[in-house]
């Protein structure tokens, strides 16, 4: 059954060519939406697109973007504009990962990880934010990381990044008040079962190449699909998903001092 939440909505996905991104395209799909997809890997869109009119979406737009590149972030967004007249709901998934001890991290790589995860999602929202604005309706859906709501080992600046967009988003919703019709969500996975750990950032910048066990072991990104729509229909401002790493969460607010000394025992990869 469609969804009338999201039937014929304009819903523009970052990082739409594999994982998270393609499971959600996939599933706005089934729901008859109009999708635009980005990611860097524009020969892996068009195949996710192919796809998504296959599965009913309403039409099917690629545009090839780079969260690293903020200076063309505008001129895209211009584009997808033109071309569609408005976003109902962005979904900010691009993003990149990281596997290496702070000690270890060039500062180069701690500032990419900011450069694509934190200032890439906040320069494309203020792009769209403005049309939103001028038709008084719009939902901004940013996927953080449950490390957005506390540190963990090896990810020192990626939880940084992940920290950063709550703030930023936060903020954003106290701004715009509770009664207004746009809406800002934070989605906080933990392990979900996609390629983000191969292509982590090592300490010198290059791809960790392999999977982590406990990412193997995630949850399917079409099952996480589903929980997310779910949740953005009920107009959630933040949800959690995943496993047993949820009740982190709720450990680091209720009892810090012994989330402290879990987490640094624990084994995160």
């Amino acid at each position: 059954m469609v969804h009338p939440s999201f039937k014929e909505k304009r819903i523009w996905i970052t990082g739409a060519s594999s994982g998270i991104g393609e499971a959600l395209a996939h599933a706005f799909a089934r729901e008859g939406a109009h999708l635009i997809l980005s990611a860097r890997n524009t020969d892996a869109l068009q195949q996710v697109a192919a796809k998504c009119l296959e599965l009913g979406a309403a039409s099917s737009e690629v545009y090839a973007l780079d969260l690293a590149q903020h200076a063309a972030i505008p001129g895209v967004v211009a584009q997808v504009l033109k071309s569609a007249g408005k976003i109902d709901i962005l979904i900010n998934n691009g993003g990149i990962s990281q596997r290496s001890l702070a000690k270890d991290t060039g500062i180069d790589v701690d500032k990419r990880l900011m450069d694509v995860n934190y200032h890439g999602t906040v320069t494309l929202s203020k792009a769209v934010l403005p049309g939103m604005l001028l038709h008084q309706l719009g939902h901004i859906v940013t996927i953080t990381s449950l490390v957005g709501k506390f540190g963990s080992p090896l990810r020192s600046s990626y939880a940084a990044s992940k920290h950063a967009l709550h703030g930023f988003f936060d903020s954003l919703r106290a701004e715009l008040g509770p009664d207004a019709p746009i809406k800002i969500m934070l989605v906080c996975p933990g392990f979900i079962r996609t390629e983000i750990s191969k292509n982590a950032l090592t300490g010198d910048g290059s791809k960790q190449g392999t999977m982590d066990n406990a990412t193997g072991q995630g949850m399917e990104p079409s099952s996480l699909a589903r929980k997310m729509l779910r949740d953005i229909a009920k107009g959630k401002n933040e949800a959690y998903y995943g496993g047993k790493e949820v009740l982190a969460v709720y450990l680091k607010r209720f009892v810090p001092g012994y989330f402290a000394r879990m987490i640094a025992k624990a084994k995160v990869t």
